[in-house]
């Protein structure tokens, strides 16, 4: 390496390997995330068996069984509520998540945050591409549900590698989260710009107050639950009756959550700040509960055997958002994490191959929560294409599992290799040797 090059070892690589610290902590996170994929598989097996079954109606009654004030425009049926409500602790969660990232994370070296975000990018675009190329030629509004094949389910993704029990390498293990992560936040995004049927501006005004209180509070460490959650209900209420989706107020919310202690508590080499501390609080709500709850609605949709399977896939909709994720998924991942390496000079790391590439690409095509939801917001809950999207959905991610267990089973040899290899610990220090500084070459 030249004396001039401007970039570190480290940053040259298309996944580094980053801190020790950083590494400890994701292998955590992917711990809980893991479990909470678990129970989001179960809930949708219970959701798809029951709506299946002879007690389908009694399902359909349960999801649409209406409860709220009627006064506040929150008379919403359990469905919505799980939609609305609980998937705005899934988004603040990975707004917490998220700035972590950028902020305390490894990624605040925008060399390392460029490889992921590029990657979430081009597994957006390729994905709503291919579902624009199926429907282009139908009418009826098919093009609305563009962005439902972009999403990508971290918990759904976890718990396909914890089932194949793979030693994915940290590097691959923190870009795919930090990629899911990033992808939820353009979802999120893209929800607020595009699936916006009515806006009003003075509710939407409205709610920077109890929103501003919210961040106030926090800025100074303010951790009494009985003065946050109201004001976090309040603006989550205000937004929803803004006409912008009530998601978006959990990733505002988790945006005013400082990450690192203030000087006065030690400076940040003091330790985590409030955002590790509201998430240790809240990510089991999120995952154990909400997650699942929205899945258990969402997901029961009624198939009608093989036969009502293939009516389904008769809709470009279905056929286009189960391409979207097989296809367009794999190709965006990958084809944006080439092109990095092909044009910033960046090199994969010795130990992988483009092969495990290749199978993390596929792993990003399992899209449900975020899909589920666009797909709701687009077509309308309950309606015919509604039901449609949702076995597209659930056809492309389960066809993504498959294929991507299968390229990650043929790799677990190797993936055991490099985690022998980086546990090696020869000076006994307590810090594996791969995470230390190696001696300057000649």
């Amino acid at each position: 390496m030249s004396p001039n090059d401007p970039l570190p070892p480290l940053a040259r690589s298309v996944f580094p390997r980053g801190s020790w610290s950083e590494a400890t902590r994701i292998a955590d996170v992917l711990r809980r995330e893991t479990v909470g994929g678990a129970l989001l598989l179960a809930a949708t097996v219970v959701a798809l068996v029951w709506a299946n079954s002879p007690w389908a109606s009694a399902y359909a009654a349960l999801r649409d069984l209406r409860v709220g004030p009627a006064a506040l425009h929150l008379d919403l049926s359990l469905g919505a509520w799980a939609a609305d409500g609980l998937l705005a602790i899934f988004f603040f969660v990975a707004g917490l998540e998220l700035k972590r990232e950028f902020v305390a994370g490894d990624l605040r070296d925008p060399r390392r945050a460029a490889l992921p975000v590029v990657a979430a990018v081009g597994g957006m675009a390729v994905p709503a591409l291919v579902f624009v190329l199926v429907n282009l030629r139908t009418g009826s509004g098919a093009l609305q549900g563009w962005a439902i094949p972009t999403a990508t389910d971290i918990a759904f993704a976890l718990a396909v590698l914890a089932v194949v029990s793979t030693h994915l390498p940290s590097g691959l293990r923190t870009f795919l989260l930090t990629l899911a992560v990033v992808d939820d936040l353009l979802a999120i995004t893209i929800i607020a710009v595009f699936y916006t049927r009515e806006l009003h501006p003075l509710l939407l005004l409205a709610a920077l107050v109890p929103l501003g209180l919210f961040g106030l509070l926090v800025q100074r460490r303010v951790r009494s639950w009985w003065l946050l959650v109201p004001l976090a209900v309040v603006a989550w209420a205000l937004v929803h009756a803004s006409g912008v989706h009530a998601t978006v107020a959990g990733v505002l919310l988790a945006f005013t959550v400082p990450v690192v202690r203030s000087q006065a508590a030690g400076g940040p080499g003091a330790g985590p700040g409030m955002a590790e501390h509201l998430e240790h609080r809240v990510r089991p709500l999120s995952t154990g509960f909400a997650v699942p709850v929205f899945a258990f609605f969402a997901a029961g949709v009624t198939v009608g055997g093989f036969s009502g399977l293939t009516a389904s896939l008769q809709d470009t909709v279905a056929l286009g958002i189960t391409l979207g994720l097989l296809v367009g998924k794999a190709v965006g991942v990958f084809g944006a994490t080439f092109l990095m390496a092909r044009f910033t000079r960046a090199s994969l790391d010795e130990d992988l191959t483009w092969v495990d590439v290749a199978g993390l690409a596929v792993l990003a095509g399992i899209g449900f929560t975020v899909s589920l939801l666009i797909g709701e917001l687009a077509y309308g809950a309950g309606s015919e294409r509604d039901e449609h999207v949702k076995v597209g959905v659930l056809l492309g991610s389960l066809l993504s599992a498959l294929v991507a267990a299968t390229v990650l089973r043929l790799r677990n040899r190797t993936y055991r290799r490099l985690c022998e290899a980086e546990a090696r610990d020869d000076d006994g220090d307590g810090t594996p040797d791969v995470y230390q500084v190696p001696p300057a070459q000649g």
